[in-house]
């Protein structure tokens, strides 16, 4: 009987003693033949490793003890802070970085107790959804695979706490993904405060339209990238009208979990560090560069094939210091800004988008209820 409770406790297709790479995911055979990051650190000369240390030691002095000098060090020196971020940050530092170019680090300083509140005290409609969902997150993640363990209850309290904390957004499915790479870095609650600057803008443009009703965002961002396609690949966006390929069938996942969902952890990782500091529009460069890269195969391909090889590109093409060198040669900051005006132009009339809000106080009966008055300022960490 206790066998069989063991064996119950792990999601099905576990296997509890296979190895794992070096981010925690289950070794396929597909990942042992890659070349992916973990192997190429075991084959790395100790002279490679020596620099590897290097950088670290100048990342903890760029950081400060427990992020102290961070600010100091962005506003001296912003374009060196610019330039280590796109190479990557240490991974034994990502977590606390994360949050320190995010402003999230500030948010939970402004609010002690919150979180705790929201995942003790309050209740969310959305519970059963997120019960649902949970097993599907990361579900080849050591952290993740225990039936109710460790990782699936730290998802579980935050999607909680978040559905509870902003009502008007509750849960959509995507957000286990972001909450899931997330909880790898940092703690529940540091997660939980990190989705709130992304989404209600703490640093950068609100993100909360991705997961509103009718996801308002994800539609201006599929407008937007479209047009960029026509624009930068006119080639690729003809043979795109031909076959009747919209950018909903293989883009919106890319916006809505930021490419956590399907593309390698290596790139995701990366993609991630760039989107923190710079914001959405590097999903629109990196997705440009997916196409660039693989441009002269897609343009041959019929329908069934093309929306195949735009759900799985090669390795080759999601290889960090390939793709994203070409990624950043797409400037298309202006573009997006002219696209975005044109955009509401063709809405129902003007409304407030996700967009054009900054971080607000929040006002709710559940806030109210708890006695905190959270986001107290109109903008935290703005650069």
């Amino acid at each position: 009987m206790d066998k069989k409770k063991e064996v119950d406790d792990i999601e099905p297709g576990t296997a509890s003693s296979r190895s794992v790479d070096r981010f925690g995911f289950i070794k396929t055979d597909q990942t042992e033949q890659s070349n992916s990051p973990e192997g190429i650190l075991k084959s790395r000369s100790t002279h490679e490793r020596g620099r590897e240390e290097k950088r670290i030691r100048k990342w903890r002095k760029m950081i400060g003890a427990g992020g102290s000098d961070w600010k100091h060090y962005v506003r001296r020196k912003p374009h060196v802070v610019k330039r280590r971020i796109r190479k990557g940050i240490p991974d034994c530092l990502r977590g606390l970085v994360w949050q320190l170019i995010s402003g999230s680090r500030d948010l939970l300083l402004m609010n002690p107790g919150v979180y705790e509140t929201l995942v003790i005290y309050e209740i969310s409609t959305s519970e059963l959804e997120i019960i649902r969902d949970i097993s599907r997150t990361f579900p080849s993640h050591i952290f993740f695979q225990q039936r109710h363990g460790p990782g699936q209850r730290s998802l579980y309290n935050v999607l909680k706490a978040y559905s509870v904390y902003d009502r008007d957004v509750g849960y959509v499915q995507g957000m286990g993904f972001i909450a899931g790479l997330l909880l790898l870095y940092m703690s529940e609650e540091d997660a939980f405060w990190l989705i709130v600057a992304l989404l209600k803008g703490a640093v950068h443009a609100p993100m909360e339209g991705l997961y509103q009703p009718g996801l308002p965002l994800v539609q201006q961002y599929l407008f937007q990238f479209e047009r960029l396609v026509r624009e930068y690949m006119p080639k690729l966006g003809e043979h795109f009208v031909e076959e009747m390929i919209n950018p909903s069938m293989y883009a919106s996942q890319w916006f809505i979990t930021v490419f956590s969902y399907s593309f390698p952890f290596h790139i995701t990782l990366r993609v991630w560090d760039v989107f923190l500091y710079e914001g959405i529009k590097v999903v629109f460069q990196v997705g440009l560069a997916l196409l660039r890269f693989c441009h002269d195969d897609l343009v041959k391909l019929p329908f069934e094939e093309l929306l195949h090889s735009l759900r799985n590109f090669p390795e080759e093409a999601t290889d960090p210091d390939k793709l994203l060198p070409l990624a950043f040669s797409f400037k298309v900051l202006s573009h997006l800004e002219e696209l975005e005006k044109e955009y509401r132009k063709r809405s129902e009339g003007p409304t407030t988008s996700s967009s054009s809000r900054r971080l607000q106080p929040l006002k709710s009966k559940i806030m109210s209820r708890v006695g905190s008055q959270v986001l107290s300022n109109s903008n935290v960490g703005k650069k």
